[in-house]
């Protein structure tokens, strides 16, 4: 070795040296004396609140379901012809047609020369024309204000104040956003601040959609459980709400409560009552209130009502209507709608405090804007055909049978899973799923940990090796200890939920393992 190279090779492991004493990956030699740089994004140098973050509803159940697809399709045998995907809310993913007014308007949007075709009705191209007019150059392929398109902010508006009966509603206080989950996480990106025991914290309820406990993850804010009440359909009970925020003073600055109505994945619908009760503790404890109010239109249940909570807040008088600041979220993905790939929703904000407004206005330009053609469903959604356009007739048949089809299949799902030895099931009153509990044996429940597994995900594996139904572990969402529960979409064909499909769980559930 001469001296030059002596000489590198003594730099380099001065540098290696350096790097360890930072913390930092060492330098590789490759076997023809190449040095390799160490990569400077590693798993032990990213960031560490992402690892935190876990979201069940695509985890390794919907990865495994993928690689069974892949094996049905090249021919390998299993014990079921094909997978049923009961772990997403995705409508038309499980064959929901999509309502024909509101794909005609965004074709005409998307490709302007078919307004000169006559096979589109009339309300339909005038539609397309207003929403093209609000665009950009008259086009759908450019940005659109960061709040959104200003017409469809005052669509939203109307819609809002017809919904809640004549409570006025402000455009300006109206955010177009990339689906609800999108306005989600920006108010609590708003919400979370301190450290220590001043940190934020913000209640949940659980079980949760994942969304919550991720988002929360990832901004390194406190998770404030509260329990849902499974004896009672998934009520929600304010003393369960006081124990929640009570014993989270000791440890964190509770700022924010999370609603879900109708609920995922519970499926319950809140009572007038318990909206009242809650915006009443919101104001006692001085939380800001997040309202999720993406399935409005899925209540089926006899007796049940959507009611939003901030119709409730208006009509319980200044006390709280001048007061509670609430943010309220909405979404083209869920209800009758289903679309979910056009990723369109809005949120609503109410009794914001005028400089933190500016600074969401500010926040919401770094993403430029919401998809445009998102925003132009969400058009539609609040303000479809009207009596006497020559599309209402069409568009009312299509919306009464899709959410009719819904309610037999909620009513269906509840009834088949309540016959099945080793799960009970709550009615489902409203939203897109069940969430059944199940009782694993004891030597599954050793197997599973023996595996590392929590129970219930060691039950739905088994269940979509054995018989292709693809189903979410309750731990994913959450539950109280010492219980097991799955989340299963109302979403499948009706054939596809009838008892044959899922009664090969009473096998599983009775079995050893």
């Amino acid at each position: 070795m001469n001296h030059g190279t002596a000489l590198l090779w003594k730099r380099r492991a001065l540098s290696s040296l350096s790097a360890t004493r930072r913390g930092l990956p060492k330098e590789k030699m490759s076997e023809n004396g190449i040095m390799s740089r160490a990569k400077v994004l590693t798993i032990d140098t990213m960031n560490p609140t992402v690892k935190k973050v876990e979201y069940a509803v695509r985890g390794p159940i919907v990865q495994r379901a993928v690689e069974l697809e892949r094996e049905l399709s090249e021919g390998m045998k299993k014990p079921f012809a094909e997978v049923i995907k009961a772990n997403i809310g995705d409508a038309h993913a499980m064959g929901q047609q999509p309502i024909t007014f509101f794909r005609q308007v965004l074709a005409l949007c998307s490709y302007p020369e078919l307004l000169s075709d006559s096979t589109f009705p009339e309300d339909a191209k005038s539609r397309a024309c207003r929403i093209l007019q609000s665009c950009g150059g008259n086009s759908m392929g450019a940005y659109s204000a960061s709040q959104g398109i200003d017409s469809v902010r005052q669509d939203v508006a109307r819609y809002i104040e017809r919904r809640d009966g004549g409570v006025a509603c402000d455009p300006d206080n109206i955010y177009l956003t990339t689906g609800a989950s999108d306005g989600i996480v920006t108010m609590l990106k708003l919400l979370v601040c301190g450290e220590g025991t001043t940190r934020t914290g913000v209640m949940i309820p659980i079980p949760q959609y994942p969304l919550y406990s991720a988002a929360l993850a990832e901004l390194g804010a406190v998770q404030i459980d509260y329990f849902l009440n499974e004896e009672k359909c998934w009520s929600l009970d304010i003393t369960e709400l006081q124990r929640a925020v009570n014993e989270a003073r000791q440890y964190c600055n509770p700022r924010a409560l999370c609603i879900i109505n109708p609920g995922n994945p519970t499926g319950q619908v809140q009572s007038r009552q318990c909206i009242e009760d809650v915006i009443r503790f919101a104001a006692k404890e001085r939380l800001f209130l997040m309202a999720d109010e993406v399935y409005q239109d899925n209540v089926y249940a006899e007796g049940c009502q959507f009611h939003s909570f901030k119709k409730v807040l208006f009509e319980m008088g200044p006390e709280y209507a001048e007061t509670v600041e609430l943010a309220s979220f909405h979404s083209t993905s869920k209800c009758y709608m289903g679309e979910c790939g056009f990723r369109g929703g809005y949120m609503e904000i109410i009794n914001m405090d005028d400089e933190v407004k500016d600074q969401l206005t500010k926040l919401l330009s770094v993403r430029l804007c919401p998809p445009v053609p998102g925003q132009a469903l969400m058009d539609l959604v609040v303000n479809p055909p009207q009596p006497g356009e020559p599309s209402y007739g069409s568009f009312i048949k299509e919306r009464t049978a899709t959410l009719s089809a819904l309610a037999e299949k909620a009513k269906l799902t509840e009834q088949v899973l309540n016959t099945v030895q080793g799960i009970s099931c709550n009615p489902v009153q409203g939203a897109m799923y069940s969430f059944p509990r199940i009782t694993i044996p004891e030597k599954a429940v050793k197997e599973a940990t023996e595996k590392g597994q929590q129970p219930d995900m060691f039950y739905c594996m088994k269940m979509l090796e054995e018989t292709g139904i693809c189903l979410v572990p309750g731990s994913g969402f959450g539950q109280k200890d010492g219980t097991y529960h799955f989340r299963m979409t109302i979403l499948p064909p009706t054939d596809k939920l009838k008892k044959q499909n899922i009664s090969q769980s009473n096998t599983l559930l009775k079995s050893d393992t």
